[in-house]
């Protein structure tokens, strides 16, 4: 009863105890909601639409950070890493594509999405004079693919750029050959065409490792002249090889720049 009483003698009245809040104004200074996740996606799909990824990026993720169980977060998720993708962030795509794969795994876009992990490696196949590696993944994710969903038309597709990447990597092989050559340790040249051969007889360039290696196996390496030897593409970039037929026809290795079966939508 003597704390009753106390408390009746602190709030003498309910109407002093509602004026003592009433002072207090709750929310004013609270950060402004974000948008709608529905107008979150719209705007994203816009800019996305008119290649400004960046803000493409910024709708998208606000609607995943934000709005996590809301209708438009999956298809966020996905072209999130689309727009990382066509704004040329291959790891930062694959990472995302990945990620869509281990939350969705039967969603319907997955041959899809094996499919741009897959280009995200191929893309990231640079001169053939540096690093293998992009090439090689791509191989094994379009592989991949093609097992998982070898009636999906992504997975035709596939097969041609697991070609291409092995005519990189073939490539790559005959122009450490090349500089083997040019540094006269034959016996070494003569190595990494047996293996180019080996590996890869049907690549576009083994036409001419089979003739380097007769005149090397000859004791007749070409000592002057050794251009003729070499595929003209062999210091360009994709994106320059790309749209130059007449490298294409002297043993090119197209990188398209294409988008894989048109743009997702």
């Amino acid at each position: 009863m003597a704390i009753l009483l106390l408390i009746a003698t602190l709030l003498p009245g309910c109407s002093t105890f509602d004026g003592m809040f009433s002072s207090f104004k709750f929310g004013e200074d609270e950060e402004p909601k974000s948008k709608a996740p529905e107008t979150l996606i719209v705007e994203g799909m816009d800019a996305y639409d008119v290649g400004d990824y960046s803000t493409a990026i910024k709708a998208f993720n606000t609607i995943l950070d934000e709005h996590p169980f809301s209708a438009p977060a999956m298809l966020a998720e996905l072209k999130a890493a689309d727009a990382h993708y066509y704004n040329k962030q291959y790891p930062e795509a694959k990472t995302l594509y990945k990620g869509f794969e281990e939350r969705h795994p039967t969603n319907e876009a997955m041959p899809y999405v094996l499919f741009q992990i897959g280009m995200c490696d191929f893309m990231r196949s640079d001169r053939i004079d540096r690093d293998t590696s992009g090439a090689q993944e791509a191989i094994k994710s379009f592989t991949r693919l093609i097992q998982a969903y070898p009636q999906s038309p992504y997975s035709k597709e596939a097969k041609g750029r697991i070609k291409d990447a092995r005519d990189f990597i073939a490539n790559h092989e005959y122009f450490v050959a090349d500089f083997y050559v040019r540094s006269e340790k034959y016996e070494e040249a003569q190595h990494r065409l047996k293996y180019l051969l080996a590996m890869y007889p049907e690549s576009n360039v083994s036409g001419q490792a089979k003739a380097l290696l007769e005149r090397l196996q000859a004791g007749k390496p070409p000592s002057t002249g050794l251009r003729k030897w070499l595929p003209e593409f062999m210091t360009k970039a994709p994106e320059d090889r790309d749209t130059d037929e007449e490298a294409a026809g002297a043993g090119s290795v197209p990188v398209s720049r294409e988008e894989p079966g048109g743009k997702p939508e």
